[in-house]
């Protein structure tokens, strides 16, 4: 029986190929915050200083780039909790990261229609994304709760529920600096009773 030759290592990307997929990845998020899903891809490609080509290469359809967006978003999100528990006090570091949160639902909530796409061909990456932002939260919180800043009767999904809730409420105009006033009050509710 012959032996299978084996399979060629998987290369990694060249440095520049890397660079011009973050920067495209960067630039991207600028323009659909900015305009919408339909944000124009060819003005995309010439901000980030790259050819057509070279976007299509890394992100052969709109959703696709989307996608990588999201994806890029939430993996920031998910990892600046593990970053801001190194630099801050524990409640300090779940009131820095839950006004990222809010910031995130705001970029997440001009691409909605985009990425409702997503959610229907692609479940398994909109899980995957929750369940990283239901860690980082979990995270931060059971240090909260260690250090006694925080009650230990809360669940740190209920906080994340009340932040998405008013970002669902459609008469408030101004719902971001609304969610980041809920922040402090959700910080301060969640205090241990003395």
């Amino acid at each position: 029986m012959a032996e299978k030759p084996p399979k060629p290592a998987e290369r990694k990307p060249r440095a520049d190929a890397e660079r011009n997929r973050v920067r495209i990845l960067e630039v991207a998020k600028g323009a659909f915050t900015k305009s919408g899903a339909e944000a124009s891809l060819d003005e995309i490609a010439r901000e980030a200083g790259v050819g057509p080509g070279t976007l299509y290469r890394h992100f052969p359809t709109r959703e696709a780039l989307l996608e990588a967006v999201y994806r890029t978003e939430v993996e920031k999100l998910a990892l600046a909790g593990q970053e801001l528990a190194l630099k801050l006090s524990p409640p300090e570091a779940l009131r820095a990261w839950l006004l990222l949160f809010v910031d995130y639902i705001a970029a997440k909530k001009i691409i909605a229609p985009a990425l409702s796409t997503l959610v229907q061909c692609h479940p398994k990456v909109v899980e995957a994304s929750r369940t990283q932002i239901h860690d980082a939260m979990r995270f931060l919180m059971q240090r909260a709760m260690e250090s006694g800043d925080i009650r230990t009767d809360l669940d740190p999904i209920d906080l994340l529920g009340a932040i998405v809730g008013v970002a669902h409420v459609p008469a408030i105009p101004d719902w971001q600096q609304s969610a980041k006033r809920l922040v402090d009050i959700l910080i301060a509710g969640s205090r241990p009773v003395k």
